[in-house]
């Protein structure tokens, strides 16, 4: 059995639900953590593990699509499977749209759970790249100066160091040495560089 990072929260009102879904994960080397209700979930859960949340969609407290809505309120992008002792077109819609990986019918196959975790270990790994990412970008762009941001606002936007000396009140050998400071600081070449990079992190000539 291998032991994956990767851990699978699970949450059903039904205890033998429970039991048999956590048995056959943890049999496929999964860390599998089981709540009884959404409210224990909720007060549990730790958005920096790695994993999925399988969710019965009919639970007293708070259904499932109800919980899924309260993970995206609070800004988990944990993805998100599904399943219910009844198929219903509308709600699979709604949870589908709203993000899901997939939505199971009760008794669930085997291997169409496998399928579907195995889907929402891709996805959360790529969830987690992308936002280490740019946590690594916000890094840099906070070591920069007001003064600094601005140049890099101007330099993004294409204008010439003149140009942005005139803007900004100065003269064109302070654009220079603010931009090169920027591009050090952020560890890029050439222009063309900066222009992803600021792209990478939600930059845009108009904003900085």
């Amino acid at each position: 059995m291998t032991d994956r990072e990767f851990t699978i929260f699970l949450v059903d009102d039904d205890e033998s639900v429970l039991k048999a879904i956590a048995r056959l994960l943890r049999v496929r080397g999964y860390r599998v953590q089981s709540f009884a209700s959404p409210s224990a979930f909720l007060s549990n859960h730790d958005a920096s593990i790695p994993g999925c949340a399988i969710l019965d969609v009919a639970m007293p407290d708070l259904d499932g699509l109800a919980l899924q809505q309260a993970l995206s309120a609070s800004d988990s992008c944990r993805p998100v499977i599904f399943f219910t002792g009844r198929g219903d077109i509308p709600t699979t819609v709604r949870a589908m749209r709203a993000g899901a990986i997939d939505f199971l019918t009760k008794p669930v196959n085997d291997a169409d759970l496998l399928t579907a975790v195995a889907q929402a270990e891709r996805k959360d790994g790529e969830i987690r790249a992308t936002e280490a990412g740019r946590s690594s970008l916000n890094t840099r762009l906070a070591m920069l100066t007001p003064r600094e941001r601005e140049v890099m606002q101007h330099v993004v936007a294409g204008r010439l160091n003149k140009q942005i000396a005139s803007d900004l009140g100065t003269v064109e050998k302070t654009v220079k040495v603010h931009r090169g400071r920027v591009m050090a600081k952020l560890g890029v070449r050439s222009v063309a560089d900066l222009v992803r990079f600021a792209e990478r992190a939600g930059i845009t000539g108009g904003q900085a």
